[in-house]
């Protein structure tokens, strides 16, 4: 409009497809001072497009492969582990169960087949793998051989027993725990493999009828068991064969002293209970001591029983 007197409409026209490169026919004669102008209008404009269209391939590629070198990252951590935990479904229970797990260890393996979750997996920083939990080779790739422990927290009752027949399969020897909504399946999870068989339900009933009836032993076990006071804390630890406090009598291993901690509960290794032990019991080997006292010294007392565990 300024170099070649048109109207608007010509300008914006000429414009238009000078820039989307179409090539029409002038509408009019052009100067030769239009002509330079044109030639720069080319350049810096299809120039300007290619740039944005070139920043928009770069994002979508590099966010693909840092999506793929993210997984194979992830993969490689998974494939270390030893001695692990395997959470299957990370639904309401199982994100909670994790959480708590997360204070002892980070060798998680989350196993859940709902893609809308794997955003939040990535923000809560877990291990994790998408698909069935209950396929053979999808245990395999989460490590099942080399692990100690797996949940079976799967929204339903005949999911959670394949899942437990299988990993039971794969692994004659690991720790399973699984979740019961009914409970006419529990004595099915227990047959077909799991070491413990909790309903929800039930657990929540309970904790919510001690509140009621016993609000104050109920409060104190709430403070003990959260991990959120370090004043007390309820502990359990395990009395290797190698420990300096094997076949000694609890009044002479000076624990109360040494630690100020408190010997609630010993389980034997036939699975006995000993509530309140007498002061003159032998603390044998593959004990474990239920202690009650402050974080600092019950990590002293779990360093000084075991220390080859802490080498």
């Amino acid at each position: 409009m300024l170099i070649e007197k048109w109207n608007f409409l010509d300008a914006f026209y000429m414009t238009a497809i000078t820039l989307s490169t179409v090539g029409f026919m002038e509408v009019h004669e052009i100067s030769p001072a239009g002509r330079i102008f044109t030639v720069f209008m080319i350049f810096s404009g299809v120039g300007y497009f290619l740039y944005i269209a070139g920043v928009i391939i770069q994002a979508i590629v590099e966010g693909e492969i840092q999506s793929i070198l993210g997984r194979k990252r992830l993969d490689k951590k998974i494939r270390n582990m030893t001695n692990h935990y395997i959470v299957c479904g990370y639904g309401r229970i199982g994100r909670v169960l994790c959480n708590l797990i997360r204070e002892e260890t980070k060798d998680i393996v989350v196993i859940d087949q709902d893609p809308e979750l794997v955003s939040i997996l990535a923000s809560d920083k877990m291990h994790y793998l998408v698909g069935d939990a209950s396929d053979e080779e999808l245990l395999l790739k989460a490590g099942i051989k080399k692990a100690s422990f797996l949940v079976a927290a799967l929204g339903t009752d005949t999911a959670n027993v394949f899942l437990v027949l299988t990993a039971r399969q794969l692994n004659p020897d690991i720790y399973i725990m699984a979740r019961a909504s009914n409970p006419n399946v529990r004595n099915k999870l227990v047959v077909a493999g799991a070491n413990m068989v909790e309903s929800p339900y039930d657990t929540g009933a309970i904790s919510m009828g001690l509140k009621l009836l016993r609000p104050s032993v109920s409060s104190f076990l709430d403070i003990a068991l959260s991990r959120k006071v370090e004043a007390i804390q309820i502990e359990e630890i395990f009395v290797p064969k190698s420990s300096k406090y094997t076949n000694i009598a609890l009044k002479d291993s000076k624990i109360r002293q040494a630690f100020n901690l408190i010997i609630i509960s010993i389980k034997k290794a036939s699975g006995e209970m000993l509530f309140n032990p007498h002061f003159e019991t032998l603390i044998e080997p593959q004990d474990t001591l239920i202690v009650m006292g402050k974080t600092k010294e019950l990590k002293q007392f779990a360093k000084a029983i075991n220390p080859d565990k802490n080498k």
